[in-house]
């Protein structure tokens, strides 16, 4: 009678149920699975398989089970669940148009009532409810039932107030029903369910949104006089309205604090303020007034996302406003005091804002304006935007034509009332106890600047070449010139500067303009012009010259005009005959250039051009400079002239070549600290590499060369010289970005948070101190014994005095001594922190100096690889990265042993051209070849070990020379020249390399490899011929397992090779394939234990090489007994078991394979444990498998004992040993029945009581199973 009950009320409740629904095919159910799964594709895919399974079924009992599961599935507890059911509910009602949406609608409100489910699934239902009218909005045919789209909006109103699980969703779902049904639908159905939420609109962001959403598509409906009916007034954006707006806004900025973004209801307001002509009233009142009256937080950021979203609705009077006001100036005090790492910077989403409105507008005013009013947005006359800014790289030309004239006009006449100028309170403070040592004009004009040289380094800024030679003579000319009287020749000299320029202006003027000479180097040609056609080059302008040779020619016409302007250091009648003659050779250069052009006299224009704008730096230093430079041009061009006749030897003694004075001069300048002069001293170097001497390279080499402690200190100083100019540079650039970042950190707030920082590093500091005085010097303590003494101020252990017995007097001279000390002490430990930081800076200015040298050795590697002047770079390069392994890890001297190696192993040992003649030096190479390999092998490193014995190869590689040249036609060398070896002493070359295998093969800790000698027989097969009886004599006599098995590999290697098999052909390779065997049967009757993972690792080694050899022999029929070694092989198995080693075993059948002997088939017999594995079976429940017992292993008489203290009438305690530790505590409450187990073994007590629990052990009950053999008690 129960049971039809239930089936009755399961009926009643589910009356639309069809029979047979769950007997669906697997298929058409794992759709449904696959819209729970997390990856979406896989649920969109389903929906489709979904949809087109029920087009194609036509199954009524289908198309009704889907309605239910997908209504079940809307609350699912899963969250990505949930819109996978949804999408699926709505696609089935758009494929299935004759379902009406108010069926599906009562389901959904059955299924997931909010006053039928229980509280714990109420959130399911929330979702199931709000998902289900999601639903019905995505099928697209909900504005065709207004009765529907009422019941939904009711149903989300219903849910609007559990905003803690929907926040604003119901709301959000609303605002798209209202966007897609017809006013007549609206007017009708929806204005009066919604005119209680519309009369509330200023009660919270969401219900005004909705009626400004509502206002937009329904204008008709909600006229002026409907508005005044629902608000009181017939505008939104009304001034009685405007503290309720500032309170909606203050609300919608808290709600999406986490989130980042701009709510959109501000931004709707913005619009209908547009709208309604009351944006003046908006911004001034609710923006500026209401948002800035709490501190800095979510109000501040709206107002500035506001901001930025507004910027392409303003008309430009508008932007010019809005930019101007204090919206603009609370950014700025953002900007500024965001500086520090742990607070919110929202800089980049204004930049975002900005970039997005230049690269949509195509409106220059407006552009314009955006971009002036930003710059002028400063902090004591620094703009708070950086001076390289991307988004300049949008403007329109003729707005980039003006930003630039602004820019310039501001440089020449700074009207700082223009500016939106601000000081934060700390500024403020600290500027009326201390005035600022920079004036706000300075500060200006070096962002100005720094602003105009961006531009022309932005590549991506459209812009002309009249524009870049524009600020490019404007950077120069103020950087180096001042006007005296206005000139009609010279456009600079007709703007005057309203304040004169400072020295630390000026400063930042000379290096940007040297940064802007870097930018002009890789300036890309612009778009026609002569020299578009030609190969795309960087650093010309279109009609081909050099943009540096521009303003060259601009110099001299400054400088030729000494009435209207005057340099800032006036040039000496030495210096400016220097300059004269640097035009006057780029003008000869020009003239023979245009004969033939040559990149030798494009490079020479560079250094002298590079050379002159740097001589209005720093004429005193490069005054010398200049003249050696003219005359190595002029040397150079007369020995080209006179087809390198020779001159008088005395002439030659006394004076060096004019390319070893080109070198040192490039050494010099690669002291500066400037990219430029780096750029252009690498094509001058490039130019001049094919006359380069021996002299010349060693200038280069004593750089690098470790052991001249001269030449090293000699580079010190000249490194150190260039990097004073380099330091004041930086230090000019560090204190204007320390200032900056000083005054932007000062307009925080939080001073307390300042001085605790401050506080904590002046803690580590001394912290670090002690750590470092920690080691007390004994003069110092000595002083102080003495000082006190003096005083009788030290107690002794017979006399127990203290300090209490002195007077004052004597207490004040006491204090004076110590302080006295202690000052002393405190400088000299000063001066020895200042010492050790003077040594690690000039240790890395030399290391910089030395990157840079090498630059110029891999453009001399590079291009002159042929040059027997390169084999002169092996040892100096091999001693820098044998000097540099040993030295210290810092990151500079790793870039630079990185560099050295590459150029070393890339560019000089593995480059495919090289010195094919060795001419007379072939002595000189052997000797070189023997030192490196007696040093390579007295080495403990094996990655340096490496290095040398590459450049072995290289050397031998060298002395080889070229093959003759009927194997140059060939592919592949012939056996006839395989012995060809040039000029190498085979010989001598031979015995060089068999004293290094040897060594290799007879010490314990050698730094050499296998691989080295491999790489060695693989491009000497002449080398491998001769060292191969040495590597089969050491098969037996190695010093270790491992020395033998290498020598295996060594001779299994050069066996292979196919042209050591032509160089020994016939009896030489019989008697070699003999010698190996003999050997083999050596070391294979010395193996008796195989259990060393080392003895495992040579027996491979050597059953490879017993297989090479017994192919070999055998297909070559070659007349070696084999016999012997087949008998050792065989008897191998039971001196030495072979079973159950992996690769060895494999590879010792294989080799059996050859002699015919198989390996047995080992036959697959059942277990003999297999009844005691049943029997273990119908152990009786409690049983518990041995491997999962906590045995003690150092007592085993013990077990045995505890099985025959159970007795066999009580089960109970065989049960009890099955029951795991966690189950102790209840164990206590339970009556013990296995009483007699527990009193024979009172220890384990807790793990031998019994369980009655019959759950748990129905559990358990299949545990046995999985008990191992062996695995009884």
């Amino acid at each position: 009678m129960f049971v039809e009950m239930v089936e009755a009320a399961m009926k009643t409740a589910e009356p639309l149920r069809p029979t047979g629904v769950l007997q669906q095919n697997r298929v058409f159910l794992d759709f449904f699975w696959d819209l729970v799964k997390p990856d979406q594709e896989v649920r969109l895919k389903a929906v489709e398989d979904l949809v087109e399974h029920l087009k194609t079924g036509k199954n009524k009992d289908e198309l009704e089970y889907t309605f239910k599961r997908l209504v079940d599935g809307l609350g699912h507890t899963r969250e990505t669940a949930r819109p996978g059911f949804s999408l699926a509910l709505g696609q089935v009602l758009v494929a299935f148009e004759e379902i009406p949406l108010q069926s599906i609608l009562d389901r959904v409100k059955q299924k997931h009532s909010l006053q039928a489910v229980k509280k714990k699934l109420a959130k399911n239902a929330m979702f199931g409810n709000l998902f289900g009218v999601l639903a019905l909005h995505q099928s697209g045919r909900l504005f065709k039932e207004p009765q529907v789209v009422l019941a939904c909006v009711q149903l989300l109103q219903s849910l609007s107030p559990h905003k803690q699980h929907l926040k604003d969703l119901p709301t959000k779902t609303i605002m798209d029903i209202l966007t897609e049904i017809p006013e007549e639908v609206f007017e009708e159905v929806l204005l009066s369910a919604l005119k209680s939420d519309l009369a509330s609109a200023f009660n919270t962001p969401e219900q005004l949104q909705l009626l400004l959403v509502a206002l937009q598509r329904f204008p008709q409906s909600l006229k002026p006089k409907n508005l005044k009916k629902l608000l009181g007034s017939a505008t939104i954006i009304h001034a009685d309205n405007v503290p309720r707006l500032i309170e909606v806004l203050k609300m919608a900025a808290h709600s999406v604090k986490k989130e980042l973004i701009l709510p959109a209801v501000a931004l709707d307001l913005l619009k209908l303020s547009l709208k309604e002509d009351s944006f003046q009233l908006f911004w001034n009142k609710a923006v500026t007034e209401g948002m800035f009256k709490e501190p800095s937080g979510p109000t501040h950021y709206l107002s500035f996302r506001l901001l930025g979203s507004a910027l392409p609705l303003l008309s430009l009077s508008q932007l010019k406003e809005v930019l101007s006001g204090e919206v603009m100036m609370h950014y700025g005090e953002h900007v500024v005091s965001a500086q520090k790492p742990d607070r919110f910077k929202l800089a980049p989403e204004m930049e975002k804002y900005v970039s997005d409105f230049l690269r949509d507008c195509q409106d220059s005013d407006k552009q314009l304006a955006v971009v002036v009013a930003f710059s002028s947005l400063t902090n004591n006359g620094y703009p708070v935007v950086p001076s390289v800014w991307k988004v300049v790289q949008h403007l329109q030309p003729a707005a980039l034509q003006s930003y630039v004239a602004w820019l310039r006009s501001m440089f020449l006449q700074p009207q700082m009332t223009k500016l939106l100028d601000f000081s934060t309170r700390k500024q403020k403070d600290k500027q009326q106890v201390q005035p600022e040592m920079e004036t706000p004009v300075s500060r200006l004009r070096k962002w100005l600047v720094a602003r105009l040289c961006s531009i022309i380094d932005n590549h991506q800024v459209k812009k002309e070449e009249t524009l870049i030679m524009d600020v490019a003579r404007f950077v120069f000319f103020h950087a180096f010139f001042s006007t005296k009287k206005v000139s009609q020749d010279i456009k600079e000299t007709q703007e005057t500067l309203s304040v004169s320029l400072d020295d630390k202006t000026r400063g930042a003027l000379v290096n940007s303009f040297f940064g802007l000479l870097t930018s002009l180097h890789r300036v890309p040609l612009c778009e026609g012009g002569s020299a578009a056609s030609q190969k795309r080059v960087l650093g010309v302008t279109a009609d081909g010259a050099m943009w540096i040779d521009h303003l060259a020619q601009y110099a001299h016409v400054l400088l030729n005009h000494p009435k209207h302007v005057q340099t800032s250091q006036p040039f000496t009648p030495e210096q400016r005959q220097a300059w004269d003659g640097m035009m006057e050779s780029v003008t000869n250069l020009k003239k023979k250039a245009k004969k033939g052009a040559t990149a030798e006299s494009n490079a020479f224009q560079q250094l002298f051009l590079l050379l002159g704008m740097h001589l209005f730096k720093a004429p005193e230093e490069l005054q010398d400079t200049m003249k050696d430079l003219q005359t190595c041009v002029d040397k150079a061009q007369e020995k080209k002239a006179k087809k390198r006749k020779k001159k008088q030897a005395a002439e030659q003694e006394e004076e060096p070549e004019w390319v070893e004075v080109m070198v040192d001069i490039l050494l010099s300048l690669l002291s500066q600290p400037s990219r430029h002069i780096r750029l252009v001293c690498r094509t001058v170097f490039s130019s001049i590499c094919p006359h380069l001497n021996l002299a010349a390279l060693n200038a280069i080499l004593d750089v690098l060369n470790p052991d001249k402690n001269s030449e090293e200190n000699d580079a010190v100083v000249v490194t150190d010289d260039g990097d004073q100019t380099k330091q004041r540079k930086l230090e000019d650039d560090e204190e204007e970005e320390e200032e900056t970042e000083d005054e932007e950190s000062d307009g925080s707030d939080d001073d307390s948070e300042e001085e605790e920082s401050d506080d904590a590093e002046m803690l580590e500091d001394e912290q670090e101190e002690q750590m470092e005085e920690e080691v007390v010097d004994q003069s110092f303590r000595l002083e102080l014994m003495k000082v006190l003494q003096q005083q009788n101020a030290l107690a002794t252990e017979e006399d127990a005095s203290s300090d209490e017995d002195l007077d004052d007097e004597a207490m004040m001279k006491l204090d004076q001594s110590l302080s006295a000390l202690f000052s002393e002490q405190k400088k000299k430990i000063q001066a020895k922190k200042d010492e050790k930081a003077k040594l690690q800076k000039e240790k890395s200015l030399v290391l910089d100096f030395k990157i840079k040298v090498l630059d110029l050795l891999e453009v001399f590697v590079t291009r002159q690889a042929s040059n027997p002047l390169v084999v002169s770079l092996v040892e100096p390069l091999l001693n820098v990265i044998d000097r540099e392994m040993n030295s210290s890890s810092d990151q500079q001297s790793q870039d630079f042993l990185r560099r050295a190696a590459d150029i070393f192993r890339n560019q000089l040992c593995r480059s495919k051209s090289y010195c094919r003649t060795a001419g007379d030096r072939q002595g000189e190479l052997h000797d070189l070849l023997e030192k490196l390999m007696t040093k390579c092998q007295k080495l403990s490193d094996s990655s340096l070990s490496l290095y040398y014995f590459s450049a072995c190869l290289y050397l031998v590689k060298l002395l080889r020379g070229a093959l003759p040249a009927e194997a140059k036609e060939a592919q592949k060398p012939t056996g006839h020249n395989l012995p060809f070896m040039g000029q190498v002493d085979v010989e001598r070359v031979t015995g060089v390399f068999r004293e290094a295998l040897v060594s290799f093969l007879s010490r314990r800790k050698s730094p050499l490899t296998s691989q080295m000698f491999t790489d060695l027989f693989n491009r000497f097969p002449v080398l491998c011929v001769n060292l191969l009886d040495t590597a089969v004599q050491h098969i037996t006599s190695g010093i270790r397992d491992h020395q033998q098995g290498q020598a295996c590999v060594l001779v299994l290697r050069g066996m292979q090779a196919s042209e050591v098999r032509q160089l020994l052909s016939g009896a030489k390779w019989t008697a070699l394939c003999q010698k190996v065997s003999e050997q083999l049967l050596g070391i294979l009757a010395q193996a008796d234990q195989i259990e060393n993972k080392l003895v495992k690792e040579k027996m491979v080694k050597v059953l490879e090489l017993c297989q090479f050899l017994i192919k070999t022999v055998h297909l070559q029929k070659l007349s070696v007994d084999l016999d012997s070694l087949q008998t050792t092989l065989q008897s191998l198995t039971s001196t030495a078991p072979l079973k159950n080693t992996g690769k060895l075993e494999d590879t010792y059948w294989a080799v059996m394979k050859l002699f015919g002997v198989m390996k047995p088939k080992v036959e697959k017999t059942k277990p003999d444990k297999e009844p005691e594995q049943k029997q273990a079976l119908k152990k009786k429940k409690g049983f518990l498998p041995e491997t999962k017992k906590r045995i003690n292993r150092n007592k085993p008489a013990l077990e045995p004992a505890s099985d025959t203290a159970v007795p066999a009438n009580k089960p109970g305690a065989e049960k009890g040993q099955a029951k795991k530790k966690h189950d102790k505590k209840s164990k206590q409450k339970r009556p013990a029945k296995g009483a007699g187990a527990s009193e024979s073994s009172p220890a384990k007590k807790s793990k031998t009581q019994s369980d009655s629990n019959p759950a748990k052990k129905k559990k358990r009950k299949k545990k046995p199973k999985q008990m191992k053999e062996g695995g009884q008690v």
